[in-house]
């Protein structure tokens, strides 16, 4: 890696190394200090970028990859981009695997990218052999010289944010935080960051943020993986219907649930207050946040650092949509539509 004045060889020179930024208006009702960790920053504008370098590259290490193989994984979209981006630097096809829920603007960010794209239905079982983890497995199985990331149970989307995210956050910290609050879909992210901040301080509380319609926070508490907590829900990259092995629950000290609705809202506000555009998984980490912050659950001595993983520009179809946000029934006497701030003149 090569930094002459801000000069790089290539774009994944860029990955890592992302900002701390307060949060100043959004939680200043409630105790602590707030910060949030920006992945946006990323090359590829998410967290992603760490998890997709770390593990092609530990694969070329291995042997596994060749130059001319295919890649193939199963993305809601933001893991699919930072691949399709690695890709192109090392030389590789790049075949992804997504979820109907992924929006428009995150598939054709793929398909601009050079990927070959199987859109798959969000809403079917994780065995269904419609769904993106089975069309994925069946793609590995027919293409000669591809390597399939599956990221759900990659030891290295642990191992990833375990060398980077977590160290860096420490750093920037300076070793005061006392909570991580961040979504968990793969868990990848969550684990690894919060497998290095305990061997730091192992009284840091590790707050992982779940959707209602997932199946994580009851296997959190229970250990039983119950089918009945399944139903469709709209955020992308958070929440699961099946049971990753790359998230480790017991190093989670608790999960907090949060609406499709109060999600998207506070996806919004965090533009309208800290003037950052950020994508939905990052508005409903944020929610967890003033869910905890209504029910008194910080201290003025508290320094808590919310992951942000991914940008704003990925939504735009969705969140950022007021079309979207009025057929989804989320506009009411309380949250309007953003079109009245528009005036056209003639």
């Amino acid at each position: 890696m090569k930094h002459r004045n801000q000069v790089f060889d290539n774009v994944l020179d860029l990955v890592g190394n992302t900002p701390l930024i307060r949060l100043n208006k959004i939680a200043s009702e409630f105790k602590g200090e707030f910060y949030a960790k920006v992945e946006s920053f990323n090359p590829g504008q998410s967290s992603k970028d760490r998890i997709a370098l770390h593990i092609i590259e530990e694969a070329e290490r291995k042997g596994i990859l060749s130059p001319g193989d295919t890649i193939i994984e199963t993305t809601s979209g933001n893991t699919g981009f930072s691949i399709a981006m690695v890709s192109i630097i090392k030389g590789y096809d790049c075949v992804l695997a997504v979820s109907s829920k992924s929006s428009a603007d995150k598939i054709d960010m793929l398909k601009t990218m050079g990927a070959k794209v199987y859109v798959c239905p969000a809403h079917v079982s994780a065995d269904d052999p419609r769904s993106y983890y089975q069309v994925a497995k069946r793609l590995h199985e027919e293409m000669k010289g591809s390597v399939y990331i599956n990221q759900y149970f990659n030891q290295l989307n642990i191992d990833a944010h375990y060398k980077s995210t977590g160290p860096e956050i420490w750093k920037q910290t300076q070793g005061k935080i006392t909570h991580l609050v961040a979504c968990s879909g793969t868990g990848g992210t969550i684990s690894g960051t919060a497998k290095y901040l305990k061997e730091q301080n192992p009284d840091i509380k590790i707050i992982g943020v779940d959707a209602f319609g997932s199946v994580l926070k009851k296997y959190h508490e229970t250990r039983e993986f119950d089918e009945k907590e399944i139903y469709p829900y709209r955020i992308e990259g958070l929440g699961k219907n099946l049971i990753p092995t790359a998230t480790d629950f017991d190093i989670i000290d608790e999960f907090i649930k949060v609406t499709d609705e109060d999600s998207a809202h506070t996806a919004r506000l965090i533009a309208k207050t800290e003037g950052m555009f950020v994508g939905y998984t990052s508005g409903a980490a944020t929610q967890a946040i003033i869910q905890l912050g209504e029910d008194n659950r910080f201290k003025s001595t508290d320094y808590v650092v919310v992951i942000f993983p991914d940008h704003g520009s990925r939504y735009m179809s969705k969140v950022y949509s007021d079309k979207w946000m009025n057929e989804q029934g989320f506009f009411d006497s309380v949250h309007e539509a953003s079109a009245q701030n528009i005036q056209y003149i003639k």
